[in-house]
């Protein structure tokens, strides 16, 4: 054995055995996201700092009140505009239930479908299976990703909700504005989780937005056909639009059993995943 290799030897032997790092699949899918996730970030800062000081000059003014009176009543009832006079019925409409709902979701939806249908599209999911990483690992380890983006994301809307709920005039307190953004939070990656889902079922991305983008579009469309027909109230019950947001959480707190509900379907699920990724061929793995 020459001399260089003696020392590699000693050095190896110094070291120890390398041992594999923990997480390596959570790892790598949010330092590959850190870009793209500040991205949303400034999206959602523009967003709530283009809408939110607006509301001092026209919260309550005659102006809104002639708007909300020209509207028809269902379109009113439709878009949630009955409340938009007020601070925490203004953040709602235009932030939380509309533009910054529309950004979230496709940020959530997004990284969900790509997890484990995109990763299988391009052939990354079958290369990652065969270094002895499980397919349990594979969808639990995507989904903490996930669920971690979602969470840096909203940590961060709620700094800058408090920010400039002061300044904007919007009437709640820390308390219920951290309590609007935990319902905005579950809903997002419950619409997340279902992308994951299909992903997961069909092996492809493309069927991993339609599935997150089905169940958003569905329980936005079912809120809305619900507030305007006192017979068609019974689409609340499975709207998880309405869930996180019928119970005005800025003026009322968190609902917990509807919380509850958002986070056991998300759950549900990724557990799902699991069970449909073992089932699956995944390129004659």
């Amino acid at each position: 054995m020459n001399a260089q290799a003696k020392a590699k030897a000693q050095a190896s032997h110094r070291d120890g055995p390398v041992r594999p790092s923990r997480l390596p699949l959570l790892r790598k899918a949010l330092v590959d996201a850190r870009f793209s996730m500040g991205t949303w970030a400034v999206a959602m800062l523009a967003v709530m700092c283009l809408y939110l000081p607006l509301f001092p000059a026209i919260g309550g003014s005659d102006q809104m009140q002639q708007m909300l009176k020209a509207l028809p009543p269902k379109l009113v009832n439709a878009l949630n505009y009955g409340q938009i006079a007020s601070g925490p019925g203004y953040t709602q409409a235009t932030v939380f239930g509309l533009l910054g709902f529309l950004l979230m979701t496709i940020m959530a939806v997004s990284a969900g479908a790509a997890a484990i249908g995109g990763d299988e599209e391009s052939g990354l999911l079958e290369l990652t299976i065969a270094h002895g990483v499980t397919r349990t690992q594979v969808v639990l380890e995507r989904a903490a990703a996930l669920v971690l983006r979602v969470a840096i994301l909203h940590v961060f809307i709620l700094i800058v909700l408090l920010v400039l709920k002061g300044p904007s005039e919007l009437g709640f307190d820390a308390a219920h504005a951290a309590a609007g953004v935990l319902m905005f939070a579950l809903l997002v990656l419950l619409n997340g989780c279902f992308a994951l889902l299909g992903g997961a079922l069909g092996g492809r991305k493309v069927h991993g937005i339609a599935a997150g983008a089905g169940v958003a579009v569905l329980g936005y469309a079912f809120n809305a056909l619900g507030n305007q027909n006192p017979n068609l109230e019974w689409m609340h019950a499975v709207s998880p639009y309405y869930w996180a947001y019928g119970k005005s959480p800025l003026l009322n707190g968190v609902d917990a059993p509807a919380a509850l509900l958002l986070l056991g379907v998300s759950a549900l699920c990724i557990a799902l995943a699991v069970a449909a990724l073992h089932r699956r061929d995944i390129h004659g793995v």
